[in-house]
């Protein structure tokens, strides 16, 4: 973006990213980036999310989505464990707490963000657990596949996330198996003393 003089207000709005821009987004553009994010959302143009993160409200046909505020805010980052299960119909109860996947080391409770009526919390993976190909773009954010979203729920909260709900049948049993070899020992422990123990070890 090419910082340019004399635009209106409405006008370095417009040229910023949609539905979600950074403070970096807009220094680009103006000479005075903090005045600028302020009185802009003095007049409810846009609104704060998080630490340099900015929803551009007048420009966007619709709020940004949770998983795309997690995405955003923290990068890479990706969404597992029980709000991408539930995403993938896995889980159908839906969770109020949306787990981000990040290398960044800025994790937990001190870095959480709470957006809409939920939160944002963030928990780091070693980064040979980060596996691209088992991570899929959704809406413009990165979602988990549904087994690897299992095996980051285990991995992190050490037992099967509400097991005697799992919808079972949305998982790649075969999948999931060959996976769980990638991660530690303890995770393809807590999988075969689950429920899916029958289903696992076909």
């Amino acid at each position: 973006m090419k910082r340019e003089k004399n635009l209106s207000m409405t006008e370095v709005l417009k040229k910023l990213p949609s539905p979600l821009f950074s403070s970096v987004d807009a220094a680009k553009l103006v000479p005075d980036d903090n005045m600028f994010l302020f009185r802009a959302a003095r007049k409810g143009y846009i609104r704060r999310i998080a630490n340099r993160v900015y929803w551009n409200v007048i420009f966007s046909k619709e709020p940004p989505k949770v998983e795309q505020v997690a995405c955003f805010a923290r990068r890479p980052s990706y969404i597992s464990c029980e709000w991408a299960m539930n995403l993938h119909g896995v889980l159908l109860q839906a969770p109020f707490v949306c787990t981000a996947i990040t290398l960044h080391p800025g994790v937990g409770k001190r870095n959480r963000i709470f957006y809409s009526s939920f939160t944002i919390e963030y928990s780091k993976i070693a980064e040979r657990l980060w596996l691209p190909g088992e991570i899929m773009d959704r809406g413009g954010a990165a979602v988990a596949a549904p087994e690897k979203a299992l095996l980051d729920a285990v991995y992190l909260r050490h037992k099967v996330p509400f097991a005697e709900e799992l919808e079972a049948e949305n998982l790649n049993m075969k999948k999931l198996k060959e996976l769980s070899f990638l991660y530690p020992k303890k995770v393809q422990s807590v999988l075969a003393g689950s429920l899916l123990k029958t289903r696992i070890t076909k």
